[in-house]
């Protein structure tokens, strides 16, 4: 690895991070902070049946606290199997039971079913991590309406040379809508989710993640925006 590699890596993640949490509109509706606490499970299938070394299981719960950490306004739980097809790619189909009670809108229980895909790709500077995940929404108030919503994640991380078990950590996910429903809103651009932070190893299968996120949300006529300013803090065990 050279230092001019790695500068102009990071100029180019800084520079990304910049261009999307500046991309606001000037009919901001909100702008608040709070923070968003995450739990994240993930390993193999072998400690059950040899036989399924490749069966993968991912299970997540979130806690998400907005307007100046004044309220919790959502919780996420997630739970998904997958199967290896290499060290690198991954596919996944997953459930999530997603439930909010934001104080400016009415409460909402949403539930997810996908699929994903997710492909590790290491380099000479850091991981380059790629994920695309197909979402079906069920909202409640759209009735028989589905909504249809793909989300793609690049994420990178870095570690330090001075203390390897030290990494700077960068990633975006953008979500789109494909269809237009009653709750979920009009199809086009959904949000951006982009985040700048550390992660610590505590060991090869443990590590913890704290930094900054900026998350951008459209209203369902694409007029109004929300931005989040959010602390966030992960913890992730791997087996």
């Amino acid at each position: 690895m050279t230092t001019h590699k790695t500068i102009h890596l990071f100029t180019i993640a800084s520079l990304g991070i910049a261009c999307s949490i500046t991309n606001i509109s000037a009919n901001e509706l909100v702008d608040d902070t709070g923070s968003w606490l995450q739990l994240v499970g993930e390993g193999s299938l072998k400690n059950i049946n040899p036989n399924l070394d490749k069966t993968r299981i991912w299970l997540e719960g979130q806690g998400r606290f907005d307007n100046d950490w004044k309220q919790f306004y959502q919780g996420m739980l997630h739970g998904a199997l997958g199967y290896s097809l290499n060290d690198r790619a991954t596919v996944w189909m997953g459930y999530t039971f997603l439930p909010t009670h934001d104080v400016r809108k009415p409460y909402i229980a949403q539930q997810n079913v996908g699929s994903g895909f997710r492909y590790i790709l290491p380099t000479d500077v850091g991981t380059v991590t790629f994920r695309t995940l197909f979402e079906t929404n069920f909202i409640s108030g759209n009735g028989s309406d589905v909504r249809f919503r793909p989300r793609q994640m690049i994420r990178f991380s870095h570690p330090f040379e001075f203390e390897p078990r030290l990494s700077f950590v960068t990633w975006d996910e953008v979500f789109v809508r494909l269809n237009s429903t009653r709750a979920g809103g009009r199809s086009g651009f959904d949000q951006n989710c982009v985040f700048a932070g550390a992660s610590w190893n505590f060991t090869k299968d443990t590590r913890a993640e704290l930094g900054y996120l900026n998350q951008h949300i459209d209203d369902a006529i694409h007029i109004n925006t929300t931005t989040h300013n959010l602390i966030t803090g992960a913890l992730f065990v791997n087996w």
